[in-house]
């Protein structure tokens, strides 16, 4: 038997998004975002609403970088989404965050985040909030690769539960994608 729940915001996982950009005086901003994704190959969507200073800043300098929580920030990756840039100016800071330029587009790469999308901004509804963006380039510092390429493992993204409000740890692999399920082809030839 199931339950109904009506229409809700609820969606499993769904990913804690740091999304970052300066303001026209080259000043860091960052919010946390639960709403958003990957929208086509190159793209990325975010529901963000006009009032947040980083909407404003990125609409103003027209790139920002999308970075995932991990376990290791998740009190200042928190801080973010609580505190307003519009009322504490050095949130950024109080976050115990530090800035690094991206050199692919004029945005925060925020150093204790080691995973970041870099994007330019492609389009902007303020009725809908929805934004997005084009991927230019992602980064990774070293000590979340393994054989060169991003480490799950390493990297100890977090996600968000709607339901509950708690933020959840990723846990470990469960199959091979594209691999796992060959099996029932194959049973049926």
């Amino acid at each position: 038997m199931r339950k109904d729940f009506g229409a809700k915001s609820w969606l499993y996982p769904m990913p804690v998004l740091i999304v970052a950009a300066y303001d026209e005086h080259g000043v860091p901003n960052a919010m946390n975002a639960a709403w958003g994704g990957m929208f086509t190959d190159e793209t990325v969507g975010l529901c963000l609403s006009a009032g947040h200073k980083t909407t404003k800043n990125i609409l103003a300098t027209r790139a920002f970088t999308v970075s995932m929580a991990t376990v290791e920030t998740i009190e200042a990756c928190d801080y973010v989404g609580i505190v307003s840039g519009n009322r504490v100016a050095d949130k950024f800071t109080r976050a115990g965050f530090h800035a690094t330029r991206s050199p692919h587009v004029n945005a925060p790469l925020i150093d204790e985040l080691p995973m970041a999308l870099e994007c330019e901004l492609l389009a902007f509804d303020p009725e809908s909030c929805h934004l997005t963006g084009r991927i230019v380039n992602i980064s990774a510092d070293e000590r979340i690769l393994t054989d060169g390429q991003i480490d799950p493992a390493l990297l100890h993204p977090v996600t968000y539960d709607p339901v509950r409000l708690e933020y959840r740890a990723l846990g470990a692999p469960l199959a091979k994608a594209f691999a796992c399920g060959k099996r029932l082809d194959a049973a049926k030839k």
